[in-house]
Order: C-alpha cells, then structure tokens, then sequence
C-alpha cells in the first residue's frame, strides 16, 4: 500500500521500512534528504522484555520532541529534525549514527542507584556523564575508557565533540525545563554523522529518554514522575503525564517547522 506524506511542498511517498525499534519506525522517503519516523503508541521496559499499548502515547512523544529539537536548533546545537506532521509523524535527516548512547546524571536515580552507595536525588556537579554501547542483545552494556579503546567506534577527539555536545544539550534542555517546574533528572542522547561530516542530535527527546520530575510536588509523592518511569514501576496515568508535559512546553513558544498535515494511505 502506497502512503503519502501531504505537505505544503509536493507529497513525498513513503519508502521502504528502514528500521524499526521499540518505540518508532523509520522510513525512507521519495526524497533522499529526508526520512519520516513514526512514533509508536508502545511503552517498554526492561530493555523491551516488557512492553503495553498505549494509546496516544506516539503523537504526545513526537510533539514534545519536535519542540525541544526546535529548542536545541535555536540555542545552535545541530539536529537531526526537519518538520513536524500531526499524526505523530516527524521528518528527519539521514544521518550515520554513532553505536552509542550518551546518558547524562544531574541526579542520583534509576540504576545508578544499583550501581553506587549514593542517595536518590542527590544533585551530581558537574553532571554525570556516560557512555554505553547501544546493542540491545548485549543490554547496552557500560563502556570504559578501555573498552571504548577497543571498540574503536570514535576517536579520541570524536569522543570530546561528543561528550561537549551531549553538555551542551543537557544544560539547554535542563535550563528551559526548569523555567516550567520541571526538573531534567537525566537523559539519554544518540548521535550521527551527517553527509558533510557534521555531529548532529538524532532519536528522540520526550519523557521516554528523559526522566523529569515535577516540581510543584513533594519529593514523596508518587505524582513528582512524568516520564516513563511511571509504567516502568507501575504507577499508571502515562498518558496523563506525558499530556502534563507537552502543555508545559507549549508554555515556552517553539514554533517547529510544520512538515504537513499527516501521512495518508
């Protein structure tokens, strides 16, 4: 079956399924310079061995990622993103993507606090920082100095363009969502190679890959979680929290470029 992407430019047709993980699809497009990722109403955990449908949970990940790309692009730190449709639907760049996921601490949670004798909440300064290698059949596993060496995937000096640009990206995103209550706790990043050779921001950027806590709650109350860490331990109303933050957000006036309207069979 044929799907359109309808836009103000001439409709782009969807190419082949290029890639699909836990909570998106990627696709190739008639135009070489763009690709179309559709965000999937599908919650998962524990590095996908748990997974529900979540109605509407897709389009709210595509319209917060759409403005804190938007956010990012306008502080000068490059992306991936190229427009936003209004079906959950995004429109990105191609790029050559690094094998590894950048996680960036300003707190102490999650499995941090399995790993360290440190206290849930506690402010880490400078943030920390951390590199695994993205491989889900080996569970994404922690990279040293060393076996980052061995694995050879950046240079010495790729590394520190990396590490600079994932510090820049947490203290934007930390910044503007701490001017609505909300508190960026840690993150995970991807990034890849475009055609000229320039780093760029890819994924996503939505309370999937970014643990946010509410501020206009008690630390103690089950109510502070708007990210995924509510399905991960239970606590229902995913959906609810994710609407809280993509309202908030709105609250800072990004405007993302409008790819078009939907895809269409």
């Amino acid at each position: 079956m044929l799907h359109v992407l309808m836009m103000d430019t001439p409709a782009l047709a969807l190419g082949p399924l290029l890639h699909e993980g836990k909570a998106k699809r990627l696709y190739a497009t008639t135009d070489s310079q763009l690709y179309a990722v559709e965000f999937k109403d599908m919650a998962t955990a524990s590095n996908g061995r748990r997974q529900c449908q979540v109605p509407g949970k897709g389009p709210l990940n595509c319209q917060i990622s759409s403005q804190l790309f938007t956010l990012l692009e306008q502080a000068g730190l490059p992306t991936h993103f190229r427009g936003v449709l209004d079906n959950g639907w995004m429109l990105v760049q191609p790029l050559r993507m690094i094998p590894l996921e950048v996680v960036l601490r300003n707190r102490a949670a999650g499995s941090l606090l399995r790993q360290l004798p440190i206290l849930a909440g506690q402010q880490l300064e400078p943030p920390l920082l951390d590199l695994y290698f993205k491989d889900d059949g080996l569970g994404d596993p922690f990279l040293s100095e060393a076996r980052l060496a061995t694995l050879n995937i950046v240079t010495p000096q790729q590394r520190i363009q990396l590490e600079t640009m994932a510090r820049q990206t947490n203290s934007a995103l930390h910044g503007a969502l701490n001017r609505i209550d909300l508190d960026l706790v840690d993150l995970k990043l991807e990034f890849g190679w475009d055609a000229s050779g320039q780093l760029r921001l890819a994924d996503e950027l939505s309370p999937d890959n970014c643990r946010l806590w509410d501020q206009r709650q008690s630390p103690d109350s089950p109510g502070r979680s708007l990210d995924k860490d509510r399905f991960r331990q239970g606590l229902g109303g995913l959906v609810d929290a994710y609407k809280e933050v993509n309202q908030r957000i709105q609250v800072l006036g990004l405007k993302p470029q409008h790819g078009g309207s939907r895809v269409k069979s």
